[in-house]
């Protein structure tokens, strides 16, 4: 029963995720990516500390400069996913920062030396041929906000790797109240830095970041550190995945974007390999289970 709970906080989660791509194209009529990003976390950091704004009581030095970090990552990945956005479609930026799943191992060998096996190897290959399909025009060139949606996807993948190696020792909401802090921070820096400071503000625009605040950064961050309690890391990360296709799907309805059949076959590939890099713990355990039973049987 709680694991059925769980699986139904991390599909809200996905959708949730999946519509902030919608909203966040919608605010970008009306505010800057930096204005989008600090009204955002300035926000949801608000929020979150009128919940759990004892835990600050406990934060410690190993926590905060955990959470410094997080925040960082967090920070460049959201930039990099809003700026990218202004240059590309909500649907291909949805399924480009997907890919981070598949970044993952890759990460973890590259700095903890950490063998990348051969299901990750063909993922990662499925993953490069459906982004070349989502991402590749006519002219065989590459858009700008392309490139930006894959290196957020990079960015985010350190954010992953990193929170499930903190989590382990430190308080989930209090990383996260951190995160959010930092976050928060280096936004409204950004904001001065380009002299982003708003004068009036459409309603449109503020709706837009009511929203991503609320639903997107602070309703999603905490199903997903609750639900994480109570399912696998398998599914959990197969569930999450899915905010892609819900990106798409919100993009196709709200937005009227027509897909071409190329692009939904490089979206469908990504999707595959991030079920190959997802599922291979399963599979990997399944096989060592059956290998187990018919050794048993020889003797």
């Amino acid at each position: 029963m709680k694991q059925n709970i769980g699986d139904g906080m991390l599909l809200v989660t996905a959708i949730i995720w999946g519509s902030g791509f919608v909203v966040t194209d919608i605010a970008l009529q009306y505010l800057t990516p930096y204005q989008v990003m600090a009204g955002r976390f300035i926000l949801a950091t608000f929020l979150l500390i009128i919940l759990f704004g004892f835990k600050l009581k406990t934060l410690n030095k190993s926590l905060v400069w955990k959470g410094a970090i997080l925040g960082m990552f967090l920070f460049l990945g959201f930039v990099l996913q809003t700026v990218g956005l202004q240059y590309t479609t909500p649907s291909k930026n949805a399924f480009l920062t997907a890919v981070n799943v598949v970044i993952v191992p890759i990460i973890a060998y590259l700095l903890y030396k950490r063998r990348i096996d051969r299901y990750e190897i063909v993922g990662s290959v499925i993953a490069i041929v459906g982004i070349g399909l989502l991402s590749i025009q006519s002219s065989i060139t590459v858009n700008i906000g392309d490139v930006l949606s894959l290196a957020c996807a990079v960015a985010f993948a350190f954010d992953i790797f990193y929170t499930n190696r903190f989590v382990k020792k430190e308080d989930p909401i209090s990383l996260t109240l951190v995160q959010f802090i930092t976050a928060s921070l280096l936004s409204v820096v950004a904001v001065l830095i380009k002299g982003d400071i708003p004068t009036s503000l459409e309603s449109e625009g503020v709706y837009s970041i009511l929203y991503l605040a609320v639903f997107s950064t602070t309703i999603a961050y905490l199903f997903q550190n609750k639900a994480h309690q109570l399912t696998s890391v398998t599914k959990a990360a197969i569930i999450l995945s899915t905010e892609s296709f819900f990106g798409m799907l919100f993009s196709v309805l709200f937005l009227h974007e027509v897909l071409a059949s190329r692009m939904v076959m490089g979206a469908v590939l990504i999707v595959i390999a991030i079920f190959i890099a997802e599922l291979k713990p399963s599979f990997n355990k399944k096989q060592s289970l059956k290998n187990v039973h018919e050794s048993n049987k020889l003797y």
